[in-house]
């Protein structure tokens, strides 16, 4: 048997267009929507927290204003920038109930000023944190314990999935 080395495997025509099939994107786990909903509520919280911060500092250190006054204003102020942040970032892609998400929103807010203003009173009169750096550190106190709550009720009530809420609750 005899092999011929001059010959040549005849030519195939390359493929005009390759079709690529790409794999099937994993559906992303609870845990990772949940870790993306914490960032989201992280930057507009932080935000809010600027906000917070510097309208507080501006009333009672540079105006003079009482403390209370200027904690309440201040997370007043910064609770109506959190709003925004909140349905056109964070929550943009839950459902939209305008009146009622609006209402339970500053009810919340309410409470969690509530709760902010409360625990700044007990760190600035009660353990004495009222100078210009503790009356900081009693309000950034305030404002982590408060923004778990607010986190919490955020997305169980006020910016809830429509899948969540019923098909009656519009």
């Amino acid at each position: 048997m005899s092999v011929n080395l001059s010959e040549q495997r005849p030519m195939v025509a390359a493929p005009v267009a390759e079709t690529v099939v790409l794999a099937p994107v994993p559906a992303v786990t609870r845990a990772g929507r949940i870790a993306v909903e914490v960032a989201k509520f992280g930057v507009v919280g932080g935000s809010g927290v600027a906000v917070n911060f510097i309208v507080f500092n501006l009333l009672l250190h540079a105006q003079k204003w009482a403390p209370m006054t200027a904690t309440v204003l201040a997370s007043i102020i910064a609770m109506g920038t959190n709003y925004l942040g909140f349905r056109f970032f964070a929550y943009r892609d839950r459902a939209s109930r305008t009146r009622q998400q609006i209402v339970l929103f500053f009810v919340f807010s309410g409470l969690g000023v509530a709760m902010e203003s409360a625990l700044f009173y007990a760190a600035y009169h009660g353990l004495g944190m009222n100078g210009s750096l503790w009356s900081n550190v009693a309000k950034a106190l305030s404002i982590v314990l408060a923004s778990a709550f607010r986190f919490l009720v955020y997305r169980t009530w006020v910016f809830q999935h429509g899948t969540e809420r019923g098909a009656g609750a519009r």
